[in-house]
């Protein structure tokens, strides 16, 4: 019977794993099982370091004791209060410190559990905005080609990544993208923003003329698209998007669950290029991808458009079982604790210079056919091999992490965003490396 089956940690079967090559994966598992700092341990008690911050998340690097204690505290004393109609201190004290550090203008911060719920929340607050200023005919969203925002229905259907939409069927009607800001042509090997590109932006009139301004709720865009591989803004794009949907009365939305908490120097990439959106998506970086943990934070403009009515009266039917959650509140305040003592932030933006010589310096590197960087994100693009896209990528991966340094793959394109404590050695310790590695591939 299945209740007699013991559990055996050595079976894969049972785990379908996200984003994963299963079957590969289960033939010749990499299993990490430790983590301190900048590496991770594998099973076979290898070192590894860490190139990707897990997954865009520890920016403070790993197993902190500063978080890790905080979340023991909290589970301790207070394990989980409901946030629907009931509160608890420390998610309040979390919400003033984002603010805090955020943009001028941001003023509320709604809680999520993830990137993806961010995204979900954003979009419904956008439309629902709409509603309660009287037009509601403003329901149409704009992504982008290329753009990840997690992959929820709204998400994906607002995002660009073909992969990640085209199995799923109908997505949400409505939807529009722009052009993604990818000019190789024009743009390869650019060191930081791009010069060439910025009238991309003005396709948004063309949508904004082919559907009507008085049926767009709201763009979406992450500042600097990260998981396609890295793609920078033009330089003016940003401002130029800005001004169209303040022009039009639309929402902007800052997908900046990758941009947000240090990674391109700054507190969120809405400072770094000196635009303020109308609402800001977060997420991994709040709680250093400790627990799971998302925030939307919104100008005083779109939270006080919902508060109206009864005060006895709820505001806006949203919500999560776990917004809020006290554990992932303790780990957030942490978490914003260690960035300010180390002043990692700034760290960021002191080694950002380093960090772009050295990967620029993969120039002229076999198969290699572009490099993009800011902040601490690098992009490596490979030349893909006839008739097998991604597996010069993948193969470089595999190599790399037998090798000692972790990468990610997306398409044939190499990423890297290492934790903000990462040094010079380590930096020059992850370049050499992929260096040996893409030397070596056919």
């Amino acid at each position: 019977m299945a209740l007699d089956r013991k559990p055996n940690p050595n079976d894969l079967s049972a785990f379908w794993m996200p984003f994963t090559a299963n079957r590969q994966f289960k033939k010749a598992p990499r299993m990490f099982v430790a983590a301190e700092g900048m590496h991770y341990t594998t099973s076979e008690g290898r070192q590894v370091l860490d190139g990707t911050a897990g997954l865009w998340c520890c920016n403070a690097g790993h197993c902190r004791p500063k978080i890790t204690e905080a979340i023991a505290r909290q589970a301790a004393e207070l394990d989980y209060a409901p946030a629907f109609q009931m509160g608890h201190p420390i998610a309040f004290e979390l919400a003033n410190r984002i603010i805090e550090i955020a943009p001028k203008g941001m003023e509320h911060v709604f809680y999520t559990n993830s990137g993806s719920e961010s995204v979900e929340t954003a979009l419904k607050l956008a439309i629902a905005y709409h509603r309660a200023r009287g037009e509601g005919a403003r329901t149409r969203l704009i992504g982008r080609e290329r753009g990840y925002h997690g992959v929820n229905f709204g998400g994906i259907s607002v995002g660009g990544i073909v992969t990640n939409r085209k199995v799923f069927g109908t997505l949400l009607g409505g939807v529009d993208h722009l052009p993604h800001t990818h000019l190789p042509a024009l743009n390869a090997f650019t060191k930081g923003q791009p010069e060439h590109g910025a009238n991309l932006a003005d396709e948004l009139e063309r949508i904004v003329a082919l559907h009507g301004a008085e049926t767009i709720a709201a763009v979406i865009v992450e500042p600097m698209a990260g998981s396609t591989g890295v793609l920078l803004p033009p330089k003016g794009y940003l401002e130029k998007l800005r001004a169209i949907t303040r022009k039009h009365g639309i929402l902007l939305i800052f997908d900046e669950v990758i941009t947000g908490f240090g990674r391109l120097g700054s507190a969120f990439a809405a400072q770094h290029f000196g635009v303020l959106p109308d609402m800001m998506t977060t997420a991994k970086g709040l709680t250093n991808g400790v627990i799971p943990m998302g925030a939307v934070l919104t100008t005083a403009e779109v939270h006080d458009a919902f508060m109206q009515g009864p005060e006895h009266m709820i505001e806006l039917f949203h919500g999560y079982t776990y917004s809020g959650n006290p554990i992932a509140s303790a780990a957030g305040i942490a978490t914003l604790e260690v960035y300010k003592e180390e002043g990692l932030f700034e760290r960021a933006a002191a080694l950002a210079p380093y960090w772009e010589a050295a990967i620029h310096g993969l120039k002229g590197t076999r198969h290699v056919i572009d490099i993009r960087n800011m902040g601490l994100i690098g992009a490596v693009e490979l030349e893909p091999i006839a008739g097998e896209p991604t597996k010069r990528a993948f193969t470089a991966f595999l190599k790399a992490y037998e090798k000692g340094i972790l990468i990610r793959t997306t398409g044939d394109i190499i990423a890297m965003s290492p934790p903000l404590i990462i040094e010079k050695a380590e930096i020059d310790q992850l370049i050499g490396t992929l260096r040996e590695v893409l030397e070596a591939l056919d």
